[in-house]
């Protein structure tokens, strides 16, 4: 019998960008379309952008990330991230709903 996967999905869309994040129990690490996230993320900006919804659930070094993105621009791609990440910590916990939405971390 095969072992389980824990993880929580979240779809984030902004402007012409898609993005599927897989959130699983972890140390924080976060790879986006099979790259580094300091490299696939250039800016400081764009970093910090995925990384609100985590430090709003104050699980930064709980969740390891697997995101795949396509379409779009850096920005775009980074909001829809943002966007899916704050989906997926709803998933696994429904009472973060009210503070992420607070932040404007669900539109």
């Amino acid at each position: 019998m095969a072992a389980t996967i824990v993880q929580y999905l979240g779809t984030g869309r902004r402007k012409r960008s898609v993005a599927r994040v897989f959130m699983r129990p972890g140390t924080g690490q976060i790879q986006v379309n099979g790259r580094a996230f300091e490299h696939y993320f250039p800016t400081e900006t764009a970093r910090a952008m995925v990384r609100q919804p985590l430090a709003a659930a104050e699980a930064v070094d709980k969740f390891d990330l697997i995101i795949l993105t396509d379409g779009g621009g850096v920005a775009g791609q980074a909001g829809a991230v943002r966007l899916g990440v704050a989906r997926a910590l709803v998933e696994f916990n429904v009472e973060l709903r009210a503070r992420l939405k607070k932040l404007g971390l669900l539109t």
